[in-house]
């Protein structure tokens, strides 16, 4: 479904700016911007994804993933096709890498706002997760759900690449109560040549959703020889450290995929040694990713056992209040 767009401005010449993404990408009449599923129409800039949903399906909230957002729920995942990333790693590509400007398997079927809410309380889910693709690029359909959720006693999460601009993220934020934000490197070459991208408006978007208090969880998939170098690991511990030592940083493992098939599996070891650079740097919670381990949650305090997951599920979880049962240390997250 077409509907006009939030967040943009129009321009002379029938162009417009659009404001919802840190390309704020400057569209001529009849084009698209970089996310392939906005729109300049005549002067006015549109959404082609409204209510047209590409994958709709109940996770485990820990798939996510959220380890520290309503442990133990499911979590009714939606998403739209497009992305505003041009990721050659991308896991989802076959989605997000379709869009409405090359129509390259871009259809989805229609879901309405109203429906998305009907099915999560139908399923008893306790979220509604905007995911698997860009949410950025489907704001107007995440925002109306978002809003009508909320009304509904539903709490909301973006699984995210952070490229958001400021101006979405205040528009959203009285809905939005967490966020995985994909820290993909913290190398600006890197996100400029593989991802098409830059990492300044990652990091900005991570200190914003703190600041706002979103439950912020961060994940970084390693990749051999680009991205897991132990400097650049560090850098990323120190970062998320210094917005804050309670994030939960995920750790997940590469396996060839898309344009990266010539491209090796993340060692075990390499995972391990990232794990301890992260609590090196004072991190409380690091987690391994994409493999059946390190993936338990100790109280930072007395490193009691508090979560014990198996798999994409949790096993049990021992809280008294949200604090550690041992020595009464608050867990910090969303219980």
């Amino acid at each position: 479904m077409i509907k006009e767009a939030m967040l943009y401005e129009k321009l002379p010449n029938d162009k417009v700016h659009c404001h919802l993404c840190s390309h704020h990408c400057r569209i001529s009449t009849g084009e698209f911007g970089i996310c392939g599923v906005r729109k300049n129409r005549e002067g006015a800039l549109y959404t082609h994804v409204y209510k047209e949903a590409i994958a709709a399906n109940v996770d485990p909230i820990e798939k996510k993933p959220l380890y520290h957002f309503l442990p133990g729920t499911s979590s009714y995942s939606i998403a739209t096709v497009g992305c505003n990333f041009k990721c050659g790693f991308c896991q989802n590509w076959q989605i997000s890498q379709s869009n409405k400007k090359d129509n390259n398997n871009a259809a989805g079927h229609e879901l309405s706002p109203q429906d998305i809410v009907k099915e999560a309380k139908r399923l008893n889910c306790k979220s509604i997760s905007y995911t698997y693709t860009e949410p950025t690029i489907f704001f107007e359909y995440a925002f109306d759900t978002a809003k009508l959720a909320k009304d509904n006693g539903l709490y909301n999460n973006f699984v995210t690449n952070g490229y958001m601009s400021e101006s979405a993220l205040c528009k959203i934020v009285p809905f939005l109560d967490a966020a995985n934000v994909d820290l993909k490197s913290f190398n600006d070459d890197f996100y400029r040549k593989i991802c098409q991208a830059r990492l300044k408006p990652v990091l900005d978007s991570i200190r914003l959703m703190k600041k706002l208090r979103i439950w912020v969880e961060v994940t970084t998939l390693l990749i051999p020889r680009h991205n897991d170098s132990e400097e650049e690991l560090e850098k990323i511990a120190e970062f998320i450290a210094s917005v804050g030592v309670e994030i939960p940083w995920h750790i997940s493992r590469f396996r060839p995929d898309y344009q990266f098939r010539d491209a090796v599996s993340t060692p075990i070891d390499i995972l391990n040694k990232a794990k301890a650079i992260g609590e090196k740097a004072g991190l409380r919670y690091v987690y391994l990713g994409n493999v059946f381990e390190g993936n338990d949650t100790y109280c930072y305090n007395c490193k009691r056992l508090l979560i014990k997951r198996s798999g994409l599920g949790m096993a049990y979880l021992e809280l008294s209040n949200g604090q550690c049962p041992d020595c009464s240390t608050a867990l910090e997250g969303v219980f």
